[in-house]
């Protein structure tokens, strides 16, 4: 491959990848910054509890034929109405006496727990609002494949866009004297951190 082929190539390559990585590297940056700093940042988690009341149709079915695992269609579309959330793929644990379903997502949980003996539901949902919601986007913490793989994609972004500048700052470090010792600071800096107020 000519020279200026395969230099226009990396170029293409450098600021493709720095556009795919945008969005991403602004999320991940600030979210870095405020969890890096969570202790001064006040959070005043919004709890809201409610109770309701199972109907005696779905209670005596639940009874005759407790199911061992899921939930059943009735009982899903009951509470799905009733609480105006969403079950679809969630986990329900079914004890002799206790229906529980935990309910976690980012930036918040949730959880149900119903009785089965009294048909009583108790419903509890926390939300700690959206520096908390983007916190637990930038760690994955219950996000989902969707969300799992944008992570993945944009690591690898990352890596092609840092791979392909320092390939291109080598390209320039002839008239930019300074191009080296500040990449060495780059890699320098955190590993001296590490190794010397990291215990």
């Amino acid at each position: 491959m000519p020279r200026t082929l395969w230099l226009g190539t990396l170029r293409q390559w450098h600021w493709i990848s720095s556009a795919l990585c945008l969005a991403g590297m602004l999320l991940f940056a600030v979210t870095g910054l405020t969890l890096n700093h969570a202790a001064q940042i006040e959070s005043k988690p919004r709890v809201e509890s409610r109770n309701a009341r199972l109907p005696e149709a779905l209670l005596a079915t639940l009874r005759a034929e407790p199911p061992e695992a899921g939930l059943p269609a009735g009982l899903q579309g009951w509470l799905e109405e009733e609480l105006d959330i969403r079950l679809a793929g969630r986990e329900a644990e079914w004890t002799e006496d206790e229906l529980y379903v935990g309910l976690p997502r980012p930036g918040g949980d949730a959880w149900l727990s119903l009785d089965l003996k009294s048909g009583e539901l108790e419903y509890e949902d926390t939300d700690r609002g959206w520096i908390a919601y983007l916190n637990d986007l930038h760690k994955g913490r219950h996000t989902g494949t969707a969300w799992s793989w944008f992570i993945d994609l944009f690591a690898v972004a990352c890596v092609v866009f840092s791979l392909t500048g320092l390939v291109l700052l080598q390209r320039q470090a002839a008239v930019r004297p300074t191009t080296w010792p500040l990449t060495g600071l780059g890699l320098l800096l955190p590993l001296l951190i590490a190794l010397l107020f990291i215990h």
